[in-house]
């Protein structure tokens, strides 16, 4: 029984290996209803071997008034949505007759996949530091974020978060930063 698992999690894996990422383009303030349909036509119809993932990038923003700060997440890319999946016509079909799409973003209405870069940059996926190649001590540039175009040295990888500390020179003085492996690149 565990050897008819594993052959099943292997092909799954395989699949997920062969899926692109595509963006969606939604009506307004509809990105997250649209994930989340997504999501349960995905189970409801047994497409778990098509669609892998539907992604809409938020961030943390603090929100200030006249008595209070608050942090609020607010969409990176309003009106659109990223999902993973093997492109065929009836998957196509399914998910731009779901309420809130209006279809996808490429030539004449047909999806075109991302780019392995553009997948990095935007962080549809999470990055492992054996991905980027990246030891302590290395120079690397920042790729995204406040500090973007900054060049600084390696200093400690945190594999379980995720993040690294970049010591940057700043006004004469180095200055450590944290950063997520998607924001670094090897100089």
């Amino acid at each position: 029984m565990e050897n008819v698992v594993s052959n099943q999690e292997t092909v799954q894996s395989e699949r997920a290996a062969q899926a692109k990422w595509y963006v969606i383009h939604t009506y307004s303030t509809y990105e997250l209803a649209v994930r989340d349909n997504i999501l349960k036509m995905v189970e409801n119809n047994g497409l778990q071997d098509y669609i892998f993932d539907v992604v809409v990038p938020q961030e943390e923003e603090i929100v200030e008034t006249k008595t209070k700060r608050k942090v609020v997440l607010r969409k990176k890319f309003p009106t659109y949505a990223f999902i993973k999946m093997i492109y065929s016509d009836h998957v196509y079909y399914m998910v731009t007759h779901i309420h809130g799409v209006t279809g996808f973003v490429g030539a004449g209405g047909r999806p075109e996949a991302l780019t392995a870069e553009e997948v990095r940059r935007n962080a549809l996926e999470k990055v492992k530091a054996e991905d980027l190649g990246l030891q302590v001590g290395d120079q690397v540039r920042i790729i995204s974020g406040a500090f973007e175009s900054y060049f600084g040295e390696l200093s400690e990888i945190d594999t379980e978060k995720g993040i690294v500390k970049v010591v940057l020179s700043m006004f004469g003085k180095p200055t450590p930063i944290e950063l997520e492996f998607n924001q670094v690149e090897k100089a």
